[in-house]
């Protein structure tokens, strides 16, 4: 297991532009579906559940203050963040909620005979170990130093190992996907083709037994996520409550016609790089990221793969904003003499820039600001000078372009795996409301 599946700590692009409205707006709170509350009512006591202790105990398994401050830690230590106080307050209330639901799931398994063995744990524990550059020996003293433990850690990979083992015995084996279905769908992808698609990550939020203070959970992530601080993979990941959530809320390519009609209107407003939420639709509340688009079955500029030469100029450590400038002002003049890719060696000497050659590069995997850039220039052209000053200066060099052939239209199996996949996430949803509902749950 990768430390990527563990925590779901990915590289992501930066999120672009502002959010977009939400679908459901600031001052309207979603009605309470069939329960009976006066309109102005009076509370009757001081009640604020966000000041209580954080320790539960779940049918009986005690969740401790400590194994809150650990697991917070635990996230905070494997995405690099600074949490602030506020922040580390708000992340103690999820991370319980997380708690509570992984040990539900954990009992659930138990109760279903699946047991995850502390050998299968200490397997995962040295994927991690590789991926945090430690030796395996020292992940649980790196841990303690960075006020979390390695028994959160193996805590959370049981909890995974264990629901996702009770999902392939108890739900997967019953869902069924027939071929008329498949036929079916193939045939409307036929004639849908040339319609949008859309690449899409979600935080799901359900709407458990209290609606209100979902929605105002949902609004205060979307918050987060608008700050840009994290990636919104690491939202998805540490707060999402789809199975989803364990590949970093990634839903994959997807038509509007397949989503909800509250998502799909929002998803067909979105442009690429924008967040939007949270957006009502039943059983609970999505935020929505979109991070491509593309015709279906039609060729896409953006799949052409590009023949490069990159010029790299570095800078040393210490080098002020001015220095950089200046060198960066050097680069980009030495850049202009650029007369095809057999002249960037002797340029790059004249600049002490390193020169790396790449031929598999598709345009669609350059940083948006690029893409655009590339789609225009001529074979022997350049890009502008791009970098920073920690990372240095750079530019690209367009050698050759291979233009892409229409896209391929999904296989019989894909569509079939996406509809077995769609409903082991909503049956697993169903199954973990059911166990929230029935719980004992005592807080102190």
């Amino acid at each position: 297991m990768t430390k990527n599946k563990v925590m779901g700590v990915v590289a992501a692009a930066a999120l672009a532009g502002s959010a977009l409205a939400q679908t459901v707006p600031d001052d309207q709170v979603p009605q309470t579906g069939g329960l009976d509350i006066p309109q102005n009512l009076q509370i009757f006591g001081k009640v604020d559940p966000n000041v209580r202790k954080a320790t539960a105990i779940v049918n009986g398994a005690v969740i401790t203050g400590t194994d809150v401050d650990h697991r917070v830690q635990l996230i905070a230590v494997a995405n690099n963040a600074k949490l602030t106080p506020e922040e580390t307050e708000r992340l103690k209330i999820q991370v319980l909620r997380q708690l509570i639901d992984e040990t539900l799931q954990i009992q659930e398994a138990r109760t279903a005979e699946i047991t995850v063995t502390p050998d299968e744990i200490t397997k995962s524990l040295a994927g991690v170990a590789r991926n945090f550059n430690k030796p395996q020996a020292q992940l649980a003293g790196f841990l303690r130093e960075n006020g979390s433990s390695d028994r959160s850690l193996r805590r959370q990979i049981e909890g995974e190992l264990a629901w996702t083992r009770y999902l392939r015995r108890r739900v997967e084996p019953f869902v069924n996907v027939g071929d008329e279905e498949v036929n079916a769908i193939l045939e409307r992808v036929k004639a849908a083709q040339g319609t949008e698609e859309f690449a899409l990550k979600e935080i799901y939020i359900g709407e458990g037994v209290d609606k209100q203070a979902s929605f105002a959970n949902a609004r205060t992530i979307m918050a987060e996520v608008q700050k840009g601080q994290q990636p919104f993979e690491y939202y998805a990941r540490q707060f999402g409550e789809s199975t989803v959530r364990a590949t970093n809320g990634d839903l994959g390519w997807i038509r509007a016609a397949q989503l909800p009609e509250a998502m799909a209107s929002a998803v067909q407003q979105m442009q690429i790089g924008q967040v939007a939420g949270p957006v009502e639709i039943p059983g609970g509340f999505s935020i929505l990221y979109l991070t491509d688009k593309r015709r279906l079955g039609a060729a896409d500029p953006r799949d052409s793969r590009l023949s490069l030469k990159q010029m790299t100029v570095r800078f040393p450590a210490g080098t002020s904003q001015a220095q950089a400038s200046a060198r960066a002002a050097a680069f980009g003049k030495a850049i202009e003499s650029v007369r095809g890719c057999g002249s960037v060696e002797k340029i790059a000497a004249t600049v002490n820039a390193e020169v790396v050659d790449n031929d598999t590069v598709r345009v669609r995997d350059l940083p948006p600001q690029l893409q655009d850039i590339m789609l225009k220039l001529q074979v022997g052209q350049t890009t502008p000078a791009f970098g920073s000053v920690t990372e240095g200066v750079r530019a690209l060099v367009l050698c050759g372009i291979d233009a892409p052939t229409a896209g391929a239209m999904p296989r019989a199996d894909q569509v079939q795996g996406q509809l077995e996949q769609q409903r082991v996430n909503l049956r697993a949803q169903q199954k973990l409301r059911d166990l929230r509902r029935d719980a004992v749950i005592e807080y102190r």
